[in-house]
């Protein structure tokens, strides 16, 4: 269940990851989409203004698409239930943009949640709230450990952290005796690449370790519904210290160095870009360029549903399927510069 919840807990995330997250939700709450919020309920607005991948994600798992099977991928519950790491609506996002299920999914999720008993937070008549299905804890940990050690790794390859920053940060996880042996192997291979490799993996191990005793440690108070935090936090000092190093040596050299920014600078636009023009497209169909954009897109999109909600939803469910190269490439032809090969 944990393994395939890992595989599809990140299917909903639109082009340019997190950014692209960001640039959805500012479309309708700072761009040229919130001239929207005037034809939708308060409840379908907090869905678009605070766009979420892992939203998208149970969306995408559960939903009909047109011409499709009833259930989506018809994934037991468990697995879907444990992608959903924030299990309450996004009335409940906040500051922090995070949710669980958009209001077209809440019935699906309510199903589940009682099929598998997970306790209920929110009151009758207040937005919907529940406590994680256990096993989120451990995909949540997987995926904390998993990104920032390939990010290093991956800047490392980069250059965008030299071999001694790299070694550093990742030696910094073991105690003495384990270290000596480390580097001792180290010396096996002169590649630095492998080298950085096997100290990642090495890492990977221990904190996999690390997260399985902080599961087991809390395990009555995780399935009480009472556990507070995730797993990462919960790990012993050593690893805890080098992994908050790892994670503001990120933030400072990785996520806001120039490429990166530049990359988002751009997806910002393209995204921005192909939602203004879609979502033009299916509110005034008849018009000319709208049929061309509207048969461009796959018909399991239902971009002519009879709600907007939905049909919006269809704009978004194209575009965050998408992978980097599909917008970018979209993006170009849109805007006439580029043209199929003729």
């Amino acid at each position: 269940i944990v393994s395939a919840a890992c595989l599809a807990h990140d299917l909903g995330n639109p082009p340019f990851g997190h950014s692209g997250e960001k640039a959805i939700g500012t479309y309708f709450s700072e761009g040229k989409g919130r001239t929207l919020q005037a034809y939708l309920s308060a409840k379908e607005w907090d869905d678009f203004t605070h766009f979420e991948g892992n939203a998208n994600a149970f969306r995408l798992l559960t939903h009909q698409f047109q011409g499709r099977r009833p259930g989506g991928f018809v994934l037991t519950y468990a697995t879907l239930a444990a992608i959903v790491k924030y299990p309450f609506s996004s009335q409940l996002a906040g500051s922090k943009q995070k949710f669980g299920f958009f209001t077209s999914e809440e019935e699906a999720f309510q199903k589940i949640a009682h099929e598998l008993g997970l306790k209920k937070i929110s009151k009758e008549g207040e937005p919907l709230k529940y406590c994680r299905h256990p096993l989120v804890y451990l995909v949540e940990a997987a995926d904390d450990i998993c990104y920032q050690m390939m990010d290093i790794e991956d800047a490392h390859k980069l250059k965008i952290l030299t071999t001694q920053e790299t070694q550093d940060l990742l030696l910094a996880y073991f105690p003495d005796e384990r270290k000596a042996h480390i580097l001792d192997t180290l010396k096996i291979v002169s590649d630095t690449n492998e080298q950085i490799a096997y100290l990642r993996s090495s890492v990977i191990g221990l904190l996999i370790g690390e997260c399985t005793r902080a599961f087991l440690d809390n395990e009555v108070q995780i399935l009480e519904g009472e556990f507070e935090g995730s797993l990462i936090k919960h790990i012993t000092e050593r690893p805890a210290a080098a992994y908050q190093h790892c994670a503001e040596v990120s933030f400072k050299k990785i996520y806001r160095s120039r490429d990166v920014l530049d990359i988002e600078l751009a997806g910002f636009r393209i995204i921005s870009t192909l939602l203004e023009l879609m979502i033009d497209a299916v509110r005034s169909p008849e018009k000319a360029y709208s049929q061309l954009l509207i048969n461009r897109v796959s018909g399991q999109y239902n971009m002519k549903a009879t709600a907007l909600y939905e049909r919006i939803q269809a704009v978004l469910d194209y575009i965050s399927g998408m992978t980097d190269v599909f917008a970018l490439d979209l993006y170009r032809k849109i805007n006439g510069n580029s043209l199929p090969a003729v």
